[in-house]
This record gives C-alpha cells, structure tokens and sequence, in this order.
C-alpha cells in the first residue's frame, strides 16, 4: 500500500477495492501462488460440495418418492429404508468431512493472505516459503477466534428460532403474530451481518495483534465503529457475489442446465475461476478494512512494531512483555500530539 497511514481512514468504498486491486497487482506472483495453494482448493471444495451434495440429495428424494408410494411392511419399504438411512449417514458423513476441509483450508487462506499484506505493508521482505513457514503458528490464533465466533452464531440462532417458536404458539399464528414474526427475522438477519462483519475483522486482528478469541472480537466491534456502513457494505457485495456463483453453478452445471458434459465442464471451470477472484479479492479487502479502522481510530499502525510482531512468527524476535508486541496506539489530541 503507497499511501501513508493516517491516509487510509479517508478511503471511500470505491478506495477500499482500489487499494485492494492495487495490493494485489502489486504483487501478483506471490499472491498466484497462495491463490493456487489453497485458494483455488477452498473453492473446488466449495463447488465440489455443491455438486456431490445434489447428487446425493436427488437420490435420497427419488427413494422418498418411493416410500410413500411402497405398501406398507412390504419388503420393498424395508429395502427403501435400508437404503435411505445409508444415504442419510453417507450425507451427513460427507457434510462433516467438508465442513472440516473447509474450515481448515478457510483458515490457512486467511493466514497467509493477512500475513502477506501485513508484510508488504511494513515493507517486510516476504516470500512464499516464509508465508508457509508462518501459516501453521497463525492458524493456531485464527482458530481460537473461529469456535468463539461459531458459539456465538450458534447462541444467536438458537436464540432467534426460540423467539420466533414463542410468537406463533402464543399469537396462535394470526396476522399479528405473522407481522411479529416478519419483524423479528429482519433483526435477525440484520444481527446476522453485523456479527459476521465482526468475525471477518476479528480474523484479522487476531494474526495483526495479541489477542484472539472473545478479545480478538471485541477488539473487532470497537474498529467496525464509524466504518459500519462501508464493512457492512462490503460484506453484503461479497456475499452476494458468492450466492450469484453458487446459483449459477448449481443450475448450470450440477443440475445440468447448461446442457452437454462439454459445455458444463466449461461453465464448471468458469464459476471455478470466479469463484478463486473473488475470494481473494474479498481476504485482501478485509484485511485493507482492518487497516482502514485502525486509521480512523487513529491508532497508529507503526511499521516497525508491526514489523516485529510478523517476526514473533518466525521466532527472529521475542518480546519481552506481551503488549509489547501490540501495534501502538496513539491518540490525537486537539493539537495533533501524541500521548
């Protein structure tokens, strides 16, 4: 990034993607090779998962067919239920084998990535044997972050499916209890965001600074402020982005709209290819919003404190206390002084 760090609070959301295409034009061999390392694995397993989990589903749903029409305590209804409780536990098998893959290659995309822009940014020399050397420690802190952030999640939709069960029980699903319900989903998916929002940025500081966990996501909440509407922003294109290709590849290529084996092979490496773009677009940009909200808190992103805190990785240095390794804070007074 060329522009100094008490100019980056001054980006707009147009600034945000520039500075982003620029980091990673910048230095486009190194970023290759991460996009091809595990990039470009991250998403095949996405759109692998799409594709073999409506195989499997569209199996399932024939036999289902089948049961309701079979006669009752038939040896064809037996041998249906055999069937589909196999494929239930070959499905469900094959979610959790995925979720796994995806949340460890999900991880070390984000190390490796945050890493290297923090790097570049404090004009530490980096090369894609030191960014595996440092993925492993990192992923580590990422983790640690990631089951707080999932409790979380899973506390907040427990608590919004409760809520939405108690409203049409006790308005007996009328109009009111309808209207209520409606209501209650919007401020759902409106927290939704806003937690997701948190964690993306929570991922960051948790390889940036010395915190993790629930630390890393308050550290997170406190940055988002006066940025919320451009983080938000972001995150919505972002995923909106992500559920055009999803779409597009679920009905052109694992339902076969597209027609031929040919021609679904092409959209297939198509939706592949846009998929790779955009999720590196998006783990840079994140990152480039963490540095955004630093600079709009004016907590000074120091290069030589940042600096030695990427070495901590690499063992070349050892603080002596652990705030130490902190990027500073300064804040400015009314008089432009630091304290």
């Amino acid at each position: 990034m060329d522009r100094e760090p008490e100019e980056l609070q001054f980006l707009s959301l147009v600034g945000i993607y520039r500075t982003s295409a620029a980091v990673l034009l910048s230095s486009r061999r190194l970023f290759s090779q991460i996009l091809l390392s595990l990039v470009l694995p991250l998403s095949f397993l996405f759109l692998a998962h799409v594709h073999i989990s409506h195989l499997l589903f569209s199996q399932i749903d024939r036999n289902e067919s089948e049961l309701q029409r079979a006669v009752p305590d038939s040896t064809a209804e037996s041998r249906l239920l055999s069937r589909l409780s196999a494929e239930w536990t070959a499905f469900l098998l094959f979610k959790a084998v995925y979720v796994l893959f995806l949340l460890v290659f999900s991880l070390l995309s984000t190390s490796a990535v945050v890493y290297t822009i923090a790097s570049l940014f404090s004009a530490k020399e980096v090369d894609f044997r030191k960014i595996f050397t440092v993925v492993p420690k990192v992923w580590k802190r990422l983790m640690a972050t990631f089951l707080w952030a999932f409790l979380l999640l899973f506390a907040y939709n427990a608590a919004a499916l409760t809520l939405v069960v108690l409203i049409a029980v006790l308005t007996d699903q009328n109009t009111f209890g309808l209207v209520l319900v409606v209501l209650v989903l919007l401020a759902y998916l409106a927290g939704l965001v806003w937690i997701s929002v948190i964690w993306h940025l929570a991922s960051v500081v948790s390889v940036l600074e010395d915190a993790r966990g629930v630390a890393a996501m308050r550290k997170s909440r406190a940055l988002i402020r006066g940025k919320t509407l451009a983080a938000v922003a972001i995150f919505c294109k972002l995923n909106f982005a992500f559920a055009a290709i999803e779409f597009g590849f679920r009905q052109l290529v694992a339902k076969g709209g597209a027609g031929g084996a040919a021609a679904r092979a092409g959209f297939g490496l198509l939706f592949l290819a846009a998929l790779c773009v955009v999720v590196m677009f998006g783990l840079v940009v994140q990152t480039v919003v963490y540095f955004v909200c630093k600079s709009y808190h004016h907590e000074s992103i120091d290069k030589s404190s940042l600096s030695d805190h990427l070495e901590v990785y690499l063992g070349e240095y050892v603080p002596l206390k652990g705030r130490d390794v902190q990027l500073e804070h300064y804040y400015t007074t009314g008089t432009g002084a630091a304290v």
